[in-house]
């Protein structure tokens, strides 16, 4: 692996899981920068054997090949007005900022660097998290592979064509995880009541959730095509999804993806 610097700006739980999978992936740590005002964030990361740490944002970013902004969309504007000034070309910034659209980066960054948004999901915390990138502009094919380097030392990373596609990434994984929380949360609070302590029930549906991701993932069938593996004729599980079809399950995931949709251009432009 040729060996690049990455920093950080903005040092808490989605820096601190990138660091750990970039480390867990063979990075050097003295290629490791980040910055962050909470001392305690980056003394978290010191234990990790990073040396480059402080809060000066400018300071961190300077001569970094990769620069990726892990901090909050609300306070994108003052993170970035300082850094503007030291980026130089050749440099690719990319931001998991929700929502801060492509323009609005430039517009703070100035023209040197490259810049690519990514959309991840908090399962990138335990490094099984889906990003999605896009490249605001040009940018060259080194900087894209770093970009994208970076976000699979946490999960798998996707590319889009175009920025608007973001919000049916948001809709589809960036808020997936809570969907599937909710069926889990009420699939382990049946099994309770059906007498599974809580435990159990707890670890059944964990696996069972991890389980039909990974045939999905590393298998060459479809969804539909791995639903109908499950069902025999006049079984059981054929008599559950006969129960949501009835409830119409299919529309009401639809309806609540639609929303999501809706909500993540509503708060784009919002921010912009």
């Amino acid at each position: 692996m040729s060996a690049f610097s990455t920093a950080f700006v903005g040092a808490g739980n989605m820096a601190g899981s990138m660091i750990a999978g970039l480390l867990a992936a063979g990075f050097k740590a003295s290629h490791i920068r980040a910055s962050d005002p909470a001392a305690e964030r980056l003394a978290r990361l010191a234990v990790r054997g990073i040396e480059h740490l402080g809060p000066d944002n400018a300071a961190c970013v300077r001569g970094a090949d990769v620069i990726v902004l892990a901090v909050k969309p609300q306070v994108l504007k003052a993170v970035c007005e300082p850094l503007a000034p030291v980026l130089q070309r050749g440099q690719v910034v990319v931001s998991i900022a929700a929502g801060v659209a492509a323009h609005s980066l430039r517009a703070r960054l100035g023209p040197a660097p490259a810049l690519v948004r990514c959309m991840p999901n908090t399962p990138a915390l335990v490094r099984s998290g889906a990003s999605a990138l896009y490249a605001c502009g040009a940018i060259e094919p080194r900087q894209r592979q770093r970009a994208q380097t970076v976000l699979e030392a946490v999960g798998i990373a996707r590319w889009v064509e175009r920025e608007e596609q973001l919000h049916a990434v948001t809709a589809l994984s960036g808020s997936g995880p809570a969907y599937f929380f909710q069926f889990m949360e009420t699939m382990i609070a049946e099994g309770q009541r059906m007498g599974l302590d809580a435990e159990t029930a707890r670890i059944l549906c964990a696996q069972t959730c991890m389980g039909a991701g990974r045939m999905l993932s590393e298998g060459a069938q479809s969804a539909a095509e791995l639903r109908r593996q499950v069902c025999s004729p006049g079984g059981t599980t054929e008599r559950a999804l006969a129960t949501f079809s009835a409830g119409d399950l299919d529309g009401l995931v639809a309806r609540a993806m639609r929303h999501c949709h809706a909500r993540s251009a509503e708060l784009a432009a919002e921010l912009a």
